[in-house]
């Protein structure tokens, strides 16, 4: 079938160029569709109890962590122009489009009392902003003579104020959201000038940043990749043409991967964000072997086209199956029940294929409508480092096996041991480093105020009408009480604040009065007023839903981690329980913390299970190319030994497990053994050809496969190493931890390997290993073996000679 692939591909290259030129207009057109995702969250899939627990909440109230908060902490802002300026900055920011309402020390309402309609009206503190100190005095006294903003718009104790910025949760979360996190930044920079620092945090403020460093990052690590592949390409190669056509192959490649985003209607996240660079350092090692065998093969016998078509038949099959098993790897995220890893899956799987179509189709045919490759272009068969560097791998294959295999248990036991050190660890915005402006700001809302996370309580009490009931009041205000108690929890607040609310203001704004109503005695008089609590307006909106059987207690909290977050969240339940009975509450602790937890829980088991997927699926394609058990055991030995290795250096360095890190085991195992089927089916090639001499055939399959797979180490090693420039911690760490562990598996592939096959090479290579089951992989099936001679090369070795004419 390759022989017949080679042939069409470069008699109709014209016809082909048209249709990928077609197509990669037609890709281009749709990565302008491509939007971007603005939310956190996705990792858990729409089944899950939480996830449906949280769905259930947003259908009663509106949705959590839609809250912009700017913080000041300096006594001077309590001077009359430095308060108006406040006051201005909250006014502005309101007017904005997008913003639904500002709430800070300036803007704030009171209850006042109306007898006439048995009810209480919202009424703003300040109208205006003050023109005299003593008048902002007395606004500051009458402020803190509310309880209600005790402990949420100011910290007493410190001086902290806080303004916070309702953001439309809708038009946020969308495309529709234009600048609007640019316009609120520059108003609020504007006020800065000659006052104090304003911190900045709030999940959709922390979602922006994320995300345009997303957008930024993308775009140049996709520009330092090319930049680097060509460096690197230009010194392999020493040709311009080289370097050039296979920056034209990423660079479709990477159009079409960003095409099929858009078309499938997938969206752009930071997991998807990947997948460009991914894809120009996994399409460059195609362009690679197949231009290290088409050099190999043309200065045998200087005939172009020849060559050209060894290359797609042999390189190719070998290519193809390579490619495969990496996109295999990478589709067993597709399995998963998390939309933001099936979407990964997909789109990863599908361009990994598609990358190396374009290798085979664009490599031989561009070559084939220019001249022949010149002796300088050739030189880099004959380097001496890389003449140098396999004869010395030889060496250690042959005469230093008990030194190879002593390494390889010192690495097990140090890797194993570091191993053991793991933690599975991950924030929400801990990939940002410590010490960037984000981080800093966070961590003063969270030493003044307890954090900018939301959690969410929802007591459903079974019946209508039923959250207003006294004994129902003095229960979440006991459960307020319990959340009190914890310092990574804010101060929270729920209707029993509003009725204590309204109360204060029933009689006469008295801060004494800030009380629970209790059923009989003068307190029976507010029950009328207590009607029109729901209604627009009213206090307790957004605290009760239509039917006064569900309430909400909202509070924020630290980012304390997962590891923390699960403990809270274990200790709340069993508090939550004693004080509402089961049996006849249902009670939920959700929001947006809540939810993060489940969803990194979640990804990090599947991630695993994923992973644990694609070594027996890859080990299953393996044996179907090999058709030896032996063959796969042997072959996937030198390929978990990285991932060991990787997981000891994070125990050692404290990198936590967590999405952004787990990514780092798929991605490695899947490009990693693409090495030992590359070195696997030039060893099977060199035992047809010399006679089944499985010495002579481990030392040729390590010259001529290991100076390719050298050279793809390199540009892999290289491009994945790029990541440690990025601004979050996870990119950082994959880049390191990739690379590590890519570098670590071709020296196992290239010793390890070997070594295995000549300790125990009438164990290992049966005759069955010969014959695959999947005809794809054998290099030479279109070739008469009866035309090939075996000769006796330099040092002895067996050498190949090509005596036939035509493939």
């Amino acid at each position: 079938m390759w022989a017949w692939l080679s042939s069409r591909i470069l008699r109709n290259r014209t016809g082909i160029l048209v249709v990928l030129g077609i197509l990669t207009v037609f890709f281009a057109y749709q990565a302008t569709k491509v939007e971007v995702s603005y939310k956190f969250g996705g990792l858990l899939p729409k089944q899950d109890s939480a996830f449906l627990d949280y769905q259930r909440f947003l259908a009663k109230f509106s949705e959590d962590g839609n809250v912009i908060v700017l913080g000041v902490q300096d006594p001077s802002l309590y001077e009359v122009d430095n308060f108006k300026a406040w006051w201005e900055l909250g006014r502005d920011l309101a007017q904005q489009p997008g913003v639904d309402s500002v709430f800070s020390e300036a803007h704030l309402f009171q209850l006042v009392r109306d007898d006439s309609l048995k009810r209480f009206n919202l009424q703003r503190v300040m109208a205006r902003p003050p023109t005299s100190q003593a008048e902002l005095d007395s606004v500051v006294r009458q402020v803190r003579s509310l309880p209600f903003y005790r402990g949420s718009l100011y910290n007493e104790a410190s001086g902290a104020s806080l303004m916070m910025v309702f953001v439309n949760a809708e038009r946020f979360n969308s495309e529709d959201r234009g600048d609007m996190v640019d316009i609120i930044d520059d108003r609020v920079a504007e006020f800065e000038e000659g006052r104090s620092k304003v911190y900045r945090s709030g999940l959709p403020f922390i979602r922006t940043v994320v995300t345009e460093r997303t957008k930024s990052e993308m775009r140049m690590f996709v520009g330092l990749m090319v930049l680097v592949v060509a460096v690197l390409i230009l010194l392999f190669f020493r040709s311009w043409r080289v370097m050039l056509i296979c920056l034209l192959v990423v660079s479709v490649g990477v159009v079409w991967a960003v095409g099929s985003i858009g078309l499938l209607g997938y969206k752009l996240t930071s997991v998807m964000a990947i997948i460009p660079p991914l894809i120009i350092v996994i399409g460059i090692p195609n362009c690679i072997f197949l231009i290290n065998k088409y050099h190999y093969e043309y200065a045998q016998h200087r005939n172009k086209v020849k060559a050209l078509t060894r290359v797609i038949y042999r390189v190719g099959k070998a290519s193809f199956t390579t490619n495969a098993t990496t996109a295999v790897g990478f589709a067993t995220f597709a399995l998963t029940y998390s939309d933001v890893l099936k979407q990964f899956g997909v789109i990863a799987s599908l361009n990994i294929m598609a990358v190396f179509v374009l290798s085979v189709l664009l490599v031989p045919i561009l070559f084939s409508m220019q001249g022949g490759p010149k002796d300088r272009h050739l030189a880099h068969l004959e380097r001496k480092w890389v003449d140098r560097s396999t004869a010395r791998l030889i060496h250690i294959v042959q005469h230093q096996r008990p030194m190879v295999y002593a390494v390889t248990i010192l690495l097990l036991v140090v890797g194993l041991f570091g191993a053991s050190r793991l933690k599975n660890e991950s924030r929400v915005v801990d990939d940002l480093p410590h010490e960037d402006e984000v981080m800093k700001d966070l961590r003063f809302f969270e030493a003044e105020f307890h954090g900018v996370m939301p959690l969410e309580v929802m007591v459903d009490t079974r019946k209508d009408g039923m959250v207003l009931k006294e004994v129902n009041l003095r229960r979440i205000s006991r459960l307020q009480d319990s959340l009190a108690t914890y310092p990574e929890i804010s101060r929270s607040i729920s209707v029993a604040d509003a009725v204590k609310f309204t109360k204060q203001a029933f009689y006469g704004g008295n801060p004494e009065k800030y009380q629970l109503i209790r059923s009989s005695g003068p307190d029976q008089f507010i029950a009328p007023y207590l009607e029109g609590m729901r209604d627009k307006g009213g206090v307790a909106l957004g605290f009760i839903d239509e039917e006064r059987r569900t309430t909400r207690i909202t509070a924020q909290m630290a980012d304390v981690g997962t590891a923390r977050m699960d403990q809270l969240m274990g200790r709340l339940r069993t508090q939550v329980d004693s004080i509402f009975d089961p049996a006849k509450y249902d009670v939920t602790l959700t929001g947006a913390s809540v939810l993060f937890l489940e969803g990194s829980k979640y990804m990090v088991s599947n991630l695993i299970i994923s992973l644990m997927l694609a070594v027996a699926l890859i080990s299953i394609l393996m044996a179907l190319l090999f058709n030896s058990a032996r063959m796969v055991l042997v072959s996937l030995v030198p390929n978990l030994i990285p991932m060991i290795t990787t997981a000891g250096l994070m125990g050692y360095l404290d990198i936590p497990i967590k999405p952004s890190t787990i990514l780092v085991f798929s991605i490695a195992f899947g490009i990693a053994v693409d090495d030992a089927i590359h070195y696997l089916s030039k060893y099977r090639q060199e035992l047809k050809l010399t006679g089944h001499q499985i010495r002579g055939s481990v030392i040729q399959a390590i010259r001529e496969a290991g100076v390719s797979m050298i050279y793809t180490s390199i540009v892999l090693f290289c491009g994945f190493s790029l990541f440690v420039f990025s601004d979050f911690g996870g990119t950082q760490a994959l880049g390191l931890l990739v690379s590590f562990t890519l570098l670590v598996a071709m020296l196992t592939n290239l010793l390890i390997l070997p070594s295995l096959l000549l300790s125990f090479e009438h164990m290992m290579t049966t005759r069955s290993f010969e014959e695959p089951l999947l005809d794809i992989m054998d290099e030479d099936e279109d070739i008469d073996l009866d035309e090939l001679r075996v000769e006796r090369g330099n040092g002895g070795h067996p050498a190949v000679k090509d005596i036939i004419d035509e493939p």
